[in-house]
């Protein structure tokens, strides 16, 4: 899941969002989000299902199995 660190940081930066505010957001701690960007560490099946809602793309593409963003509906 190498691209999942890549694209929740590159979603977070299109937000304006710094680390400690979608860390609050999640629920998590600021290290453990930073372990999320850093890809030393991934939030279990209700958290990557959390940031892909949120972010507003879909789960295949948040964990790098699509280029696609879009959710289908």
């Amino acid at each position: 899941m190498e691209k999942f660190s890549e694209r929740v940081r590159e979603l977070r930066k299109e937000r304006g969002l710094k680390q400690a505010e979608i860390a609050d957001i999640c629920g998590v701690k600021v290290r453990s989000y930073q372990r999320y960007e850093h890809g030393d560490g991934y939030p279990e099946v209700p958290g990557l299902i959390f940031l892909a809602e949120y972010f507003d793309v879909s789960l295949d593409y948040l964990i790098g199995r699509t280029d696609k963003r879009e959710v289908n509906r």
